[in-house]
């Protein structure tokens, strides 16, 4: 009889939680990115500034595991009012496990391609493969000013925010501004 590696289990959506605690592999960074794979529905906000209010759209999100354990395929759908319409931003997220670096490359109709490197890291040690806050920061620009981004994703259950923060680099102080976040419900495997 032929024994499939853990890591092939994950491929095929099995829970994690379900393996007695001995056989689970470790809840490294990778294994926590690879058990978002599935349908995700939700909004994606934005923060009006002026009123301090979140306005949201609907939006959709398909996570697929690349299937070498460090690559996930994300395709984000939301409709962006009546002059842009549809959107669809698909995006590929490379992990180097050795240096907790991800590499994303997005790809979305009418604008350049975007590619940036962010290092990751656990905010705490993860409960279990659905509890954890996993953050990404990385120097990029924003608003066409230098800027530090950092996006924090948290994992609770069968729900995921993500929020992007940015400190722009060109002043002097060390000033987080809240750009926008996700907020979605797992609806599949």
């Amino acid at each position: 009889m032929r024994h499939r590696p853990l890591w092939s289990l994950l491929g095929l959506g099995l829970a994690l939680t379900g393996l007695p605690a001995a056989a689970q592999p470790p809840l490294d960074i990778a294994a926590l990115r690879l058990a978002t794979a599935g349908r995700w529905e939700g909004k994606l906000e934005y923060l009006d500034y002026g009123a301090n209010r979140w306005f949201g759209l609907p939006m959709k999100l398909l996570i697929e595991d690349g299937g070498d354990g460090v690559t996930l395929i994300r395709k984000a759908d939301f409709d962006d009012g009546p002059k842009v319409g549809a959107v669809r931003i698909t995006t590929v997220d490379l992990l180097d496990t050795a240096t907790r670096k991800e590499t994303s490359a997005s790809f979305r109709k009418g604008r350049e391609t975007s590619l940036e490197t962010s290092a990751l890291r656990l905010a705490a040690p993860p409960v279990d493969a659905t509890h954890w806050t996993i953050v990404a920061e990385t120097d990029s620009r924003d608003d066409d000013r230098p800027a530090r981004l950092r996006v924090t994703t948290v994992r609770d259950g069968d729900r995921m925010t993500t929020l992007k923060e940015v400190d722009f680099l060109d002043d002097a102080a060390e000033t987080w501004i809240q750009r926008n976040r996700s907020t979605l419900t797992r609806v599949g495997g």
